[in-house]
């Protein structure tokens, strides 16, 4: 379980990870642009698939305002694969198997659903400036107008 709490001004944690439809993408490649670094319990479940659709029909507006957008889960690229054509996604979709990345940035938290303690992605969203700094940080995300919300932060920075 993480116990890092990381907090606009700390550095963002370097990582590069394989993505959907082959290859890799670390932080790295994308220096002296804001990065949207979302992290999400799994692919193909309700909430996980609504916050994926929400960043890809704002994805012009997330570019115009200078930031990528990745979305980061444990699941494999193939499943990333299958999520992303399944609903026609945009965004890139990354994979930490090893969940190397996921405490890092901690996000692996222990949840609890019915009653049941177990390890899981806490659903949450950095928003990484181009200096490489967080520049904010969302914990314990609600779908429903998050999209917009980081949106309007990326357009503030």
């Amino acid at each position: 379980m993480s116990d890092v709490t990381l907090e606009p001004g700390d550095a963002a944690p370097d990582f590069s990870l394989p993505r959907d439809g082959g290859g890799t993408a670390a932080l790295a490649d994308f220096a002296g642009q804001a990065v949207v670094l979302y992290f999400y319990p799994r692919d193909d479940t309700s909430g996980c698939t609504k916050e994926a659709i929400a960043f890809t029909d704002h994805l012009e507006a997330f570019a115009a305002a200078g930031a990528v957008v990745l979305g980061v889960s444990k699941d494999s690229v193939s499943k990333h694969d299958k999520f992303r054509d399944k609903h026609g996604l945009k965004v890139a979709l990354l994979s930490d198997e090893e969940g190397d990345v996921c405490e890092r940035y901690g996000v692996w938290k222990e949840k609890n659903m019915y009653g049941k303690t177990y390890m899981g992605i806490e659903r949450s969203t950095f928003l990484i400036g181009p200096d490489g700094k967080i520049a904010k940080a969302w914990h314990k995300v609600k779908v429903p107008g998050h999209a917009e919300a980081v949106l309007d932060a990326v357009k503030a920075l």
